[in-house]
């Protein structure tokens, strides 16, 4: 039985905080192994990269996710309860729940709504005041996915609504005071989307057939029983929380466009090329930097042991960037997928395997429709001038984004 390379010390904590989307990758290079062991918040951790990695990660008979996740992501970012940490049949129920919402005609309807959104907002960018783009899409998106999900959002309340989201998404791995505004917008959050599953139940709210609110209000388990108020809440949130996060990857493809300015051209009016842009941009580009599993059961892979109960981290990033599974991965190439068919085992931003039963994000196809729409916002309804300012994309920051948010000044309506 081979050995599983293994870092020295004590603990990698502060070097995963250190080196952030790198740590994995990093550590591979150096053992020249897609596996390593190490300590993370003091426990066993096997760290894996790699297509191969992906299909193991993603066997359900060899892997559970109860427990995996670090409570402090649990407590901020997905809740405690939500389906990221179901397994078996619970898991199933749940993630059917979720993949009914996500039909063709409910994926275009988000995107029209961001659209829509989009359009009417860049007349109040024409002032001449610079535009952080993120912040406005931010706030485009929580007013979108809740019109999208049948949640009542007055104007007053998107500020509140979009603040305490996007705490959400910014504090699992952070400490101090972003962790502590995540655990303060959880719980906020929580409790207003508990409020709304109430009025949902009780009448005083009807969401439209089909709209997330009201499928996930009306969900029975396999007992027949009424998902608990607060599990309710949570997998509400799971709806809202990831459609919002949508907005960094909507700055990265702004990013890439600016960086690489003959592609305005080639995407504009051709769906194909926009297409294969947002999924380069969704490979190159940091988003998720891991995800976590528990062995069920010990087992072999590889001539490597894995001993039941071992925590486990899959690198999302590392893998979206392994050299055997794209050439030149450094190099933001959207050529590359030309003729390309979805491999569930290559490209994993979001996660991997299958999407109806698996652990792959429900909302990828809402993700692709969204960024399509900025995209051909950005170079067909409107220019824009974008003043010199740090646009660097550190990454041992996470989740990352350009320090500036994306400024863009000299805003003009072009169609």
């Amino acid at each position: 039985m081979a050995t599983i390379p293994a870092e020295r010390g004590l603990d990698s904590t502060p070097a995963f905080l250190r080196d952030g989307y790198r740590f994995i990758s990093a550590r591979c290079d150096r053992h020249g192994s897609d596996i390593f062991t190490t300590r993370l918040l003091l426990e066993p951790t096997i760290c894996l990269r790699g297509r191969a990695a992906v299909e193991l990660f993603y066997d359900t008979g060899r892997f559970k996710r109860a427990g995996a996740m670090p409570k402090r992501g649990q407590r901020t970012l997905t809740g405690v309860g939500g389906v990221q940490g179901l397994d078996d049949a619970a898991h199933t129920d749940r993630k059917r729940m979720f993949m009914s919402i996500m039909t063709p005609t409910a994926v275009r309807h988000i995107g029209q709504l961001f659209d829509d959104e989009w359009r009417a907002r860049v007349p109040a960018w024409e002032s001449g005041a610079p535009v952080v783009l993120f912040d406005e899409v931010s706030r485009m998106l929580t007013r979108a996915v809740c019109a999208w999900a049948g949640v009542p959002l007055s104007g007053s309340e998107v500020a509140r609504r979009n603040a305490d989201l996007e705490a959400m998404i910014d504090g699992p791995a952070a400490i101090g005071p972003r962790h502590w505004r995540g655990l303060l917008g959880r719980r906020r959050a929580e409790h207003w989307a508990g409020d709304v599953i109430d009025r949902e139940r009780v009448g005083t709210l009807t969401a439209p057939p089909g709209s997330a609110l009201r499928v996930i209000a009306e969900h029975r388990d396999s007992t027949g029983r009424l998902l608990p108020r607060r599990i309710a809440a949570v997998e509400l949130l799971n709806i809202l929380r990831p459609t919002v996060a949508v907005d960094r990857f909507v700055v990265f493809a702004a990013l890439a466009l600016h960086d690489h300015p003959a592609w305005r051209d080639g995407v504009r009016g051709n769906d194909e090329a926009t297409e294969q842009f947002v999924q380069e941009v969704r490979r190159y580009y940091p988003f998720f930097p891991v995800t976590a599993a528990r062995v069920r059961r010990s087992f072999d892979w590889q001539g490597y042991h894995f001993p039941r109960g071992r925590r486990v981290l899959l690198d999302l990033y590392g893998t979206n960037h392994h050299p055997t599974l794209w050439p030149e991965p450094e190099r933001f190439r959207p050529e590359r997928f030309v003729g390309w068919r979805d491999d569930p085992y290559g490209l994993v931003p979001q996660g991997g395997g299958e999407h109806w039963a698996g652990h792959r994000c429900a909302g990828e196809w809402i993700t692709i429709e969204l960024m399509k729409r900025a995209v051909t916002n950005l170079t067909t309804t409107m220019s824009y001038d974008v003043p010199p300012q740090d646009l660097a994309v550190r990454l041992n920051r996470m989740p990352a984004l350009p320090p500036s948010g994306f400024v863009i000044t000299n805003v003009r309506q072009t169609a």
